[in-house]
């Protein structure tokens, strides 16, 4: 029997319930903690209603701050916690970890976060894999998959780009911003006033948001990319040295970029840029739920022979059914990757710090999980 907690209610929270509700079934006790009744009670019938085998799910109320008798006693009897809530709550749910004696797996692509879970679990005899969500997370395993095959199909283990390109769209979009909301707005904001990590010339260094527009065809699709902050994880670090470029950008359909840098540039006051962001998108932008989730990446550079090579891998994912329930494409290209690597946690393959670049590409990108979501590779 596997005592799993999800710490957060929402979308992704729900859709990780219902995953693996579908994939361990009795085998599971599932534990949804949240700050909200309400949200724990819609997450608990949207995992019962929506699962196919039967799984016991119980609901914690979690308190705004510190622990509490319920919260205490679903840490004690869990073996893993994945953390759905907001990245500033991160380093709060690895002590929580740490101090049960428990794995734990986030999504959050929050650097500074990231680097103090690193900190404080640097000597864990658990597992804590960090930002192992869709950007971060799903393109830096495929990333490294791709130049694996690059560097095996070439006799080299070096090039001179590596790009990983994810885009969480809808299916459809207007004038002017070309965009809907799919996910989190105070995410998109983030991402887009946030300097980027890259890789220039084999060495690490920053890049600002939004100062790299390029156009890619995709698929026989075209798209708009530019720079964001987070999504390369710890790819900069481990390829340095290696390869000569490398970056992540997020896709974007063509006229978005125009847009979102117009607004920026004319802001005067700086300081609250990221809120200042959000409440606009947020009154000009809808949300939607017909979403499509685009993910590319590619590894180019001359093999022994001087020839131009480039090796890269797409995917297209749709809103697809989970039991009785269908997901929206972020839901499951977001929540699949933490469940599959929630399985790998509870089988003690990994324990102390796990980064992207440390995961195992071909029990990640082929387990039952997110083959079942992305189609294997």
């Amino acid at each position: 029997m596997h005592h799993i907690f999800i710490a957060g209610a929402g979308g992704i929270g729900q859709a990780s319930g219902l995953i693996l509700a579908e994939h361990y079934g009795v085998q599971a006790h599932i534990y949804i903690g949240d700050i909200s009744e309400n949200a724990l009670s819609q997450a608990k019938i949207f995992i019962q209603e929506g699962a196919t085998k039967d799984c016991e799910i119980t609901t914690v109320l979690m308190p705004l701050d510190g622990v509490n008798e319920a919260l205490t006693s679903a840490l004690n009897a869990c073996h893993v916690i994945l953390d759905c809530l907001p990245g500033s709550q991160a380093p709060k749910l690895a002590s929580w970890a740490l101090k049960h004696d428990m794995h734990y797996a986030n999504l959050t692509e929050y650097v500074a976060e990231t680097e103090q879970i690193m900190e404080m679990a640097k000597d864990a005899s658990r597992g804590f894999v960090l930002q192992t969500g869709l950007a971060p997370g799903f393109i830096n395993v495929l990333a490294c998959r791709v130049f694996e095959d690059f560097a095996e199909q070439h006799d080299i283990n070096k090039a001179d780009s590596m790009t990983m390109k994810v885009g969480a769209l809808s299916q459809h979009a207007q004038a002017p911003h070309f965009y809907a909301f799919t996910w989190s707005p105070i995410g998109v904001a983030t991402e887009y006033i946030k300097d980027a990590d890259a890789v220039r010339d084999y060495k690490k260094m920053k890049v600002p948001a939004l100062s790299g527009a390029e156009t890619i065809i995709i698929d026989g699709e075209t798209y708009e990319d530019n720079f964001t902050s987070g999504g390369a994880a710890d790819l900069p670090e481990f390829f340095a040295g290696r390869i000569k470029d490398l970056d992540y950008k997020t896709l974007r359909y063509p006229g978005h970029y125009d847009w979102a840098k117009r607004f920026i540039d004319a802001q005067t006051d700086r300081s609250n840029l990221i809120e200042v962001l959000e409440k606009e998108m947020l009154n000009t932008i809808p949300s939607v739920e017909d979403d499509v989730v685009i993910v590319y990446s590619s590894v180019k550079g001359k093999d022994a022979n001087g020839v131009l090579r480039q090796v890269e891998k797409s995917y297209k994912v749709m809103p697809s059914k989970v039991g009785n329930q269908t997901l929206r494409a972020i839901q499951t290209t977001t929540a699949g990757p933490l469940c599959q690597m929630a399985i790998e946690l509870l089988e003690n393959k990994y324990s102390g710090i796990v980064l992207q670049s440390q995961i195992d590409t071909d029990a990640f990108l082929n387990g039952d999980i997110v083959k079942g979501i992305y189609g294997g590779y």
